[in-house]
């Protein structure tokens, strides 16, 4: 064999070597997506949507204005109870006077009292009641949907709209039994996803204790029946992230790793 043809076999072992040494370093990461914890704002009684004072994708601050829903009803519940409130107070004045003069008897001046403090703990039910038929913005952040619009009926406790502070965006993220060991609380992950910023990282804060089967929405053909858990990391640039958007986790942030695409 000619020495030229030994210095090109060499020159292709050498390049073959160095591929492989950089699939082994390779590391394809864990599948996962983002997910945010919402603030659902939502009435305490049913009622019609009587105003809406803001639209999606609003920045709202903490007591902004959100919505408002229709108070006949309490206002009604408000004005009957003051109109108890006065009798009670006049039927408690009399008590009072007729006891002072001796005329009356200590049992109707302590049931009196009795009514009067009932008749003044409904009256500020009833204010609270009415307060609350209009919504303020219990928190900082974006209007991420509307539920119920003006002129519709929302049922007690259901959202009218969910409200997205900037600091809930999360990573949820799948890890194999056998990788557990790599990974703990507190550690810092890199995140990778199309067009996100280079430097992306997440700190992990929860890490399930109990295993399940990889979810239909990352599992692919070779996954479905594996078992893994559940790990939740914060990223620190969730302004950067959209909700549902999928990525890639990498618990060695220093290793080359494989693109999204």
């Amino acid at each position: 064999m000619s020495s030229h043809k030994t210095c090109r076999l060499f020159t292709i072992l050498a390049l073959m070597l160095a591929l492989a040494g950089c699939n082994e370093r390779r590391d394809p990461g864990y599948q996962g997506w983002v997910e945010a914890d919402m603030i659902f704002v939502s009435p305490d009684e049913s009622g019609r949507i009587t105003k809406l004072d803001i639209r999606e994708g609003d920045e709202v601050q903490i007591g902004a204005p959100l919505y408002a829903v229709d108070d006949d009803l309490q206002q009604a519940d408000l004005n009957q109870n003051n109109a108890t409130l006065a009798n009670a107070k006049q039927t408690f004045d009399r008590a009072q006077s007729l006891s002072k003069t001796g005329s009356g008897t200590q049992a109707n001046l302590d049931a009196a009292v009795s009514a009067l403090r009932v008749a003044e703990a409904r009256v500020n039910t009833s204010q609270t009641r009415l307060m609350r038929r209009k919504a303020f913005a219990p928190i900082s952040g974006t209007i991420q949907q509307i539920y119920f619009r003006e002129g519709e009926m929302v049922p007690a406790q259901r959202p009218v709209l969910s409200i997205l502070p900037p600091g809930n965006m999360k990573i949820r993220f799948y890890v194999p039994e056998t990788d557990l060991a790599k990974l703990a609380v507190g550690d810092v992950v890199r995140v990778a996803c199309d067009n996100c910023a280079a430097d992306l990282t997440a700190k992990i804060y929860y890490i399930a204790t109990t295993a399940e089967y990889t979810p239909p929405v990352i599992y692919s053909l070779d996954e479905r029946n594996k078992l893994v858990y559940l790990v939740q990391a914060r990223p620190n640039k969730p302004a950067s992230v959209r909700v549902g958007q999928p990525v890639s986790v990498f618990a060695h942030p220093t290793i080359p790793v494989a693109t999204t695409r």
